[in-house]
């Protein structure tokens, strides 16, 4: 089996109304999706990861251009001699951002093309499920306005746990003032109803006013604490992780083994969040779960695509194993971004969905989805 083609769909569509995360205004939905066509028949599917604020023709053009080449005439299957191949080729202008996520596109839909010519759900490539069933927890809280919202937000938390969410990720980064007035308000609203929040600022600060915020965190038992700082500075990391009894976590915007080789060493963070759309896909994934328990880290993807997305992310997180094993370890739990997004539940015919609190994992072949291709040609950009 050899590979004969890569076909790379970049998908958009606009937002009505916008949002806002700290780094700036949502404008559109977007999505880079690659199909590796073999001459068996067989076909993958894969997802570059079209962080908040951009194009999805840069990692479009990274496959088309620079990965192409790497792989065509190559037998699927190897995977890890693939991935290799087209990070070293690319080192030189690559190793973060755009040409990992490009690279991540082509490794995750080979992992979804190797399970389906062998019959079985990604997860089991991996080494098997230690779970069949994810806790999601519910990603929103953006802004439409900026600041001022608490009210709207601490409503639109009485919203998530009304559909069965019993973990919350607030976004803020805001200003220090109207993040605390945000994090309370939603506290007091959801008080008593069994339910944990996570905090998620974006990089928004730089030390002090991510520590200011972080002792005001340090009041709600919250899960987490995620990107208080930029992710270079790794220095800053290790000083919140110090000071604050909130757990740290980042790495969505860290790449591969090679740049995830710091933030672990030095145990900057308490938890570990490589985006497998843009960390490197799978085969990525699983050099850093590796060195996150060498490390005693613990890993809990960030997920924030498309359905193809969101089923290799499942499929990488049925196969984790905790970070510190007990009789009543805590498993790691899915984010499920409750924002408006036609790539998820448009893209597939059975789209992922929580049942009785959980998500389940999905079980058939490679990544065991099925696109629609009438939502490709509806939002594709031409």
């Amino acid at each position: 089996m050899r590979i004969t083609d890569l076909r790379v769909h970049v998908l958009q569509s606009p937002l009505d109304p916008p949002f806002a995360f700290s780094q700036g205004w949502v404008g559109r939905r977007s999505a880079t999706l690659v199909e590796v066509v073999t001459d068996g028949g067989l076909t993958g599917w894969g997802e570059a990861f079209a962080q908040g604020l951009e194009p999805p023709q840069i990692a479009a053009a990274v496959i088309e251009h620079a990965l192409r080449p790497l792989v065509v005439g190559a037998n699927p299957l190897d995977t890890e001699v693939l991935w290799h191949r087209m990070y070293h080729q690319t080192r030189d202008y690559g190793r973060k951002g755009s040409v990992i996520a490009a690279i991540s596109a082509v490794d995750i839909a080979l992992w979804d093309l190797a399970g389906k010519h062998y019959g079985e759900p990604v997860h089991r490539l991996l080494g098997g499920a230690f779970r069949d069933r994810v806790q999601p927890y519910a990603t929103g809280f953006y802004r439409l306005r900026g600041q001022g919202e608490a009210p709207r937000l601490a409503d639109e938390a009485l919203a998530h746990f009304e559909a069965g969410f019993r973990l919350m990720k607030v976004k803020l980064g805001y200003g220090v003032d109207d993040d605390i007035a945000v994090i309370r308000a939603v506290a007091r609203a959801i008080e008593g109803r069994g339910v944990t929040l996570m905090a998620d600022t974006n990089h928004a600060y730089g030390r002090a006013e991510a520590l200011r915020l972080g002792y005001a965190l340090d009041e709600l038992d919250l899960r987490w604490y995620e990107e208080p700082v930029a992710p270079e500075d790794i220095d800053g990391y290790c000083e919140l992780r110090a000071r604050l009894r909130t757990p740290i976590a980042g790495g969505e915007n860290e790449h591969t083994l090679h740049g995830f080789r710091e933030l672990l060493g030095r145990h900057a963070v308490d938890i570990a969040q490589p985006d497998v759309g843009s960390c490197g896909g799978l085969t990525a994934a699983r050099h850093i779960v590796a060195l996150a328990q060498a490390n005693g880290i613990e890993v809990n993807p960030h997920v924030w695509g498309s359905a193809v997305a969101q089923a290799a992310s499942l499929h990488l997180i049925a196969a984790l194993p905790v970070a510190h094993h007990s009789v009543f370890a805590r498993p790691p739990v899915l984010e499920y971004d409750r924002s408006s997004h036609p790539f998820r539940r448009e893209l597939v015919t059975e789209p992922i969905e929580m049942a009785d609190g959980a998500v389940p994992v999905p079980q058939g072949p490679g990544l065991g989805i099925a696109l629609r291709v009438e939502t490709l040609e509806r939002f594709r950009i031409r």
